[in-house]
């Protein structure tokens, strides 16, 4: 197979892995705390076959992992008491069957335990590493910008808002969550601030997006299109070889 071939087909691998990624960022536009992603690519150099004068090494495109932009996302009131929107890096520490995860998920809710949990059901934990149990006999429940959660006069615990030292360690678990991937333990975020009664939305760009799905369609047909000029050429010297024959 022709060189150009093998690269082309090596961009259109790439393409293809992009126009998933730009698609679910679409499909999460309003997905509570979703963070945008953006596929990463690089370069490998090869020594394919060659001719005398052509290109060496020639450079192959590989798919190279997923950056996301942990950006903030825009706030907005539902009213909610169990709704919460974190501004600033952060994020909520809740228990899973595998283990702590974490999120910008604030869409809570109080199980018929008392216990402070996600829309799964996953408990919410505190800045102790323990669950926040809650009496719905008690009143209203208030949370305090830095996550202090009260009934009345009584305080009934700390939601915990922790940050990686890298980002980079964290990575998609499902249902919204993120792991973390290092064994660095997340540290106290006392710069984010928690909004009851809010939620953080999406920092996808929906326009944005579009237009980047436009574009790597566009690049997918250009290559393929490339690839098939390639192929008819090396065809048509194949032919032309066998007439002089």
């Amino acid at each position: 197979m022709d060189n150009a071939l093998y690269v082309g087909l090596s961009r259109q691998m790439t393409l293809r892995r992009e126009l998933d990624i730009v698609a679910n960022n679409i499909a999460n536009a309003n997905t509570t705390g979703f963070k945008v992603e953006e596929l990463m690519v690089r370069t490998e150099p090869a020594k394919p076959a060659r001719t005398a004068g052509g290109a060496n090494p020639v450079k192959f495109v590989l798919d190279d992992g997923v950056a996301r932009d942990f950006g903030q996302g825009a706030l907005t009131q539902t009213g909610g008491d169990f709704d919460l929107a974190l501004e600033g890096q952060g994020f909520f520490k809740v228990s899973t069957a595998g283990g702590e995860r974490y999120t910008r998920d604030g869409r809570f809710t109080m199980n018929p335990d008392g216990k402070l949990v996600t829309q799964n059901g996953q408990p919410v934990l505190d800045d102790g590493g323990g669950e926040i149990l809650l009496d719905p006999l008690k009143g209203p429940v208030t949370i305090a910008r830095d996550g202090t959660v009260s009934q009345g006069a009584e305080r009934a615990g700390k939601i915990a808002v922790v940050r990686p030292t890298d980002l980079a360690s964290f990575r998609k678990d499902g249902d919204n969550l993120y792991r973390n991937t290092t064994n660095d333990t997340p540290q106290a975020a006392p710069d984010a601030a928690i909004h009851q009664g809010m939620l953080e939305a999406s920092n996808v760009q929906s326009i944005t997006q579009i237009t980047k799905l436009i574009e790597v369609s566009r690049a997918y047909e250009s290559v393929a299109k490339m690839m098939d000029q390639t192929s008819e050429l090396s065809r048509s010297a194949v032919e032309r070889m066998g007439k002089v024959q």
